[in-house]
């Protein structure tokens, strides 16, 4: 490995620890990404100095997250692993899978709590709070699912437009009130 490319590898698997996700998974996900070709478990190993068996177990999460695919190559018997180049995809993949593992079980936990019969002041207010938080998530999804459907240009576009988009609702907002405000008898140019 280069310098360039070791040191991006090391940073992932540094920060894989902070995301939740094991180093070597880490680190085996940013050499296949960076790789100009398909890896395979033999490569990874030697790469990275570490077992076999660790690449193995760890190419299945990486699988199970979506973010690795196994490609087969004509006359060779081993599995090799890329990445998807489209940094949006990788996005869109993350979010849908920390999604499915920790947002579904929230809000699946929150309408379950919300439908119990309070027996108490104290049970009241925990489903208050809960019912907020509930809101909170499923107006996120709600956003997510939308957001995710946008061309990867338009969504880039959005996030490049930043408070920006406030400002813009605030306008239409303003402008909708002003809209209201007039009376039926003087009309739109009054």
């Amino acid at each position: 490995m280069s310098p360039l490319v070791r040191s991006f590898v090391a940073h992932f698997g540094e920060m894989g620890s902070r995301w939740g996700i094991n180093r070597t998974v880490g680190q085996i996900y940013a050499l296949i990404y960076v790789s100009q070709r398909p890896l395979n478990a033999d490569e990874i190993t030697d790469a990275l100095q570490i077992s076999r068996s660790n690449v193995s177990m760890s190419l299945k999460e990486l699988q199970s997250w979506r973010l690795v695919q196994m490609r087969h190559q004509p006359g060779d018997r081993r599995d090799y692993f890329e990445a998807p180049a489209d940094t949006w995809e990788i996005f869109r993949r993350l979010a849908e899978e920390r999604r499915r593992r920790e947002v579904e079980p929230t809000l699946t936990m929150l309408r379950n709590a919300l439908l119990e019969v309070p027996t108490c002041e104290a049970d009241r207010h925990a489903q208050e709070r809960m019912r907020g938080m509930h809101e909170l998530i499923d107006m996120l999804s709600t956003w997510f699912d939308d957001v995710q459907h946008l061309d990867p240009r338009t969504l880039s576009q959005l996030m490049r437009m930043g408070s920006r988009v406030g400002r813009l609702l605030e306008l239409t907002s303003a402008l909708r009130g002003q809209g209201q405000n007039r009376s039926p008898e003087t009309g739109p140019g009054a």
